[in-house]
């Protein structure tokens, strides 16, 4: 057998004052019971200590738990007992340290996090062997609290045409027919959740990530976890699908892609939101950057619902991880970044300071609150003239007589010339 725990080279036992135990005697029972169960002397578990085990003029000894649960007994070296701790399982990596409940003797080092009861602290990783806070979501955006594009509003996804952005670090696509994507209010504690609303003729809608290389790269050649809230009033099969980049972050179009399968898998779910999950072995290679995508087919009518969509390390779904709204609208600037939610603006977004103006034209800088990805190729403008405002410093508003001219800059910012009336 392989013993379940890792601990310091040593464990350690005090008497009361604070001394080494030495000479002290450490009994391990099947937990509930006094029939003797053995530890072993290291980590591989095919040789058992003594019963009990006697410690060194250090207090220490090797001792390392096996399958369990165990009962332990601490008694010093005449035989007096210290204390006892019942119910005690292994835990990989599960390192206590501190005194024990109800005892006047102290411990500590490598005993595993346990059901007993314990006065010190226990300090212990997360399922997957790291710690269960410090953004582990690979996916951003996973409970759709950013919609930068639509604010809430309904999208509709045109078959057939290119994959069409909704909310923010998301895309989606449909064949046969069109469909309508929105972002909705979920029930308490979760806010939001994806939704699409079927029509006839629909033979499949899909919803997808592009997670990129520097934010995952880190998983090829391990075992990710994929967790999602589904439910659909009309089919009972969701399709997942990872797939990574041919090259760095580059995985094509929607009808010419450049990746390679993973693997793929389906869920069976009901009209009940329910959370799934499933383990996806990431080949080494995936070093380019990951897609993960959900499809449904024929959704003729009815509705599918997504919710708090997570990829993370290990092969343990752990809770989804909510993270400030501050720090997530910020991770979907890095990929795309609206001005203002409103077209129809009446006040500059802009402060005068950044711009230089003539009588006849306004040119400044627009700073992105984010360094994006890349380069800015492309910007995306809506409205009509009468729509973009420039404000001018101790004289009126000037209405621009043209749609403003946005010029590409870099990943910090972009150039806007605004053609104005005089003034």
């Amino acid at each position: 057998m392989t013993a379940a725990l890792t601990p310091p080279p040593k464990i350690q036992f005090f008497a009361n004052d604070g001394t080494p135990l030495v000479g002290g005697k450490l009994y391990s029972y099947a937990a509930g019971t006094t029939t003797p169960l053995a530890t072993y002397t290291a980590y591989a578990g095919t040789v058992a200590n003594t019963n009990p085990v006697i410690l060194d003029s250090r207090g220490e000894a090797d001792v390392w738990l096996g399958a369990g649960p165990y009962k332990l007994a601490l008694y010093d070296s005449d035989n007096a007992l210290i204390w006892t701790v019942d119910n005690i399982s292994s835990v990989n990596n599960g390192i206590f340290t501190g005194p024990v409940s109800g005892t006047t003797g102290t411990f500590s080092g490598a005993l595993t996090a346990a059901s007993g009861t314990f006065g010190g602290n226990v300090q212990m990783a997360s399922a997957n062997g790291s710690c269960l806070a410090g953004l582990r979501n690979r996916v951003i955006n996973g409970n759709f609290y950013n919609d930068q594009r639509n604010s809430g509003a309904s999208q509709t996804i045109t078959a057939a045409a290119a994959l069409a952005y909704t909310v923010d670090r998301f895309y989606a696509y449909c064949t046969g027919a069109n469909v309508t994507g929105q972002r909705v209010a979920d029930t308490a504690p979760n806010a939001y959740l994806y939704r699409f609303t079927g029509a006839a003729s629909v033979t499949k809608i899909g919803f997808a990530q592009r997670i990129e290389n520097l934010n995952c790269q880190d998983l090829a050649g391990s075992t990710a976890t994929l967790s999602v809230d589904l439910s659909n009033s009309l089919l009972t099969t969701v399709t997942w699908t990872a797939w990574y980049a041919n090259t760095a972050n580059t995985f094509g179009t929607l009808a010419s892609p450049t990746r390679t399968l993973i693997s793929t898998g389906t869920f069976t779910v009901t009209s009940t939101l329910t959370r799934y999950n499933t383990n996806i072995t990431i080949p080494a290679a995936a070093t380019t950057g990951i897609e993960i995508e959900l499809s449904v087919g024929a959704q003729i009518s009815g509705t599918w619902n997504i919710g708090n969509w997570q990829l993370e390390f290990g092969s343990v779904a752990t809770p989804f991880e909510q993270i400030p709204i501050g720090l997530s609208l910020a991770l979907c600037q890095r990929y795309y970044y609206r001005i203002t939610s409103d077209s129809a603006v009446t006040t500059s977004n802009f402060t005068s300071g950044a711009f230089a103006d003539s009588t006849t034209s306004t040119i400044g800088t627009i700073v992105f609150p984010v360094t994006m990805r890349t380069a800015v190729t492309a910007l995306e403008q809506t409205g009509t003239a009468a729509n973009y405002v420039v404000r001018f410093t101790g004289s009126a508003t000037a209405i621009c007589n043209a749609v403003p001219t946005f010029q590409v800059g870099d990943a910090s910012g972009a150039r806007v010339t605004f053609t104005t009336a005089a003034y």
